[in-house]
């Protein structure tokens, strides 16, 4: 049985287009539509929606994380469909998604690729670029400290593993990469199917654009905290390849949760040989495989040449090292 969860709030002109979107599939057993304190007619459009699979809910406006544990409450589907209220599902995309689901039980997420659609800025722009390209569960797994690979209202996923990592939760950062975090933590693979079907429209309203906890500071202290402990795991020194801020900030970050930064690693002729953070910064040449890279650079393109370095060497990304910006 498939539940879509939507959440929304003072979505009067756009809940309309969005609830149909997922109604027209008939996979599609019910959807929760969680009223998440609006002040505007959003609640009306929705009670005028003639369709019995539509189950009202009602807050006071606790936030996403909150709307969607509210809405989980009143779910009956082992296959939990993610909707928002400012986006169109395309035809069969959560079909397709509890398709892939039923095959593998070791699936936790399905996605599919989406594209973007009206106030895109060029960072957007590139982060779906970036998202879309990551396909498979080792694609996933290797992205997952870098940025949120999915796209939140994209997704289907297994109720059962969701609930095995504590469902939908309040966090410091980006509650949905917090999601994806701890289900990897766990063993739980993603996927994406790759045909863009859904349309994630983009306005200065959206959480990522105005919500602190999406900030670089904010998702510097996710990605530190569940990347600590895979690295406390690996029990080999830490090695971070890159010497400028971006590795600087996540090693201080680190350092937070008891994992300290035993060599820096740069290109830059001009770094080497000094020292950061107390320890000395190495030439890319001279580190080896008893330590684990942990790739901190900010650069555009600069972290697929490193990746691609490093797997020339020999290094397995996940073994000994890490894509972490």
């Amino acid at each position: 049985m498939v539940s879509v969860l939507l959440p929304y709030r003072d979505a009067e002109e756009t809940i309309g287009e969005a609830l149909a979107s997922v109604l027209a599939e008939d996979v599609v057993s019910e959807v929760v539509a969680i009223d998440d304190g609006s002040r505007d007619q959003g609640f009306s459009r929705v009670e005028s929606m003639q369709d019995a699979r539509i189950i009202h809910v009602r807050t006071s406006g606790v936030g996403v994380a909150g709307a969607l544990r509210e809405g989980l409450q009143h779910a009956r589907g082992d296959v939990i469909a993610r909707m928002d209220a400012d986006d169109v599902s395309r035809p069969g995309r959560i079909a397709a998604c509890a398709k892939l689901l039923a095959r593998d039980s070791s699936i936790a997420v399905v996605a599919c690729q989406v594209e973007a659609t009206g106030e895109v800025t060029e960072g957007m722009r590139a982060y779906v670029e970036w998202q879309n390209a990551i396909v498979t569960r080792e694609e996933h797994a290797r992205a997952m400290f870098v940025e949120a690979p999915v796209c939140h209202p994209a997704t289907t996923i297994r109720r059962s593993a969701l609930e095995s990592v504590g469902g939908f939760r309040d966090a410091p950062w980006a509650e949905d990469w917090d999601l994806w975090l701890r289900l990897d933590a766990a063993g739980f693979g993603f996927v994406k199917i790759p045909e863009p079907m859904l349309s994630w429209r983009q306005h200065a309203r959206n959480v990522t654009r105005r919500d602190p906890r999406c900030s670089i500071e904010r998702l510097r202290e996710g990605r530190a905290t569940y990347l600590a402990p895979r690295l406390a795991s690996m029990q080999r020194p830490v090695a971070m390849w890159g010497a400028g801020p971006t590795g600087k900030r996540l090693a201080r970050e680190l350092e937070r949760h008891g994992v300290r930064t035993a060599r820096f690693i740069d290109i830059d002729p001009r770094k080497i040989g000094r020292v950061r953070r107390g320890v000395p910064v190495i030439d890319r040449r001279d580190v080896d495989r008893e330590h684990v890279v942990v790739v901190a650079v900010g650069a555009r393109g600069a972290r697929d040449l490193v990746r691609a370095d490093l797997l020339e060497r020999g290094f397995v990304e996940g073994r000994d090292f890490i894509a972490a910006a």
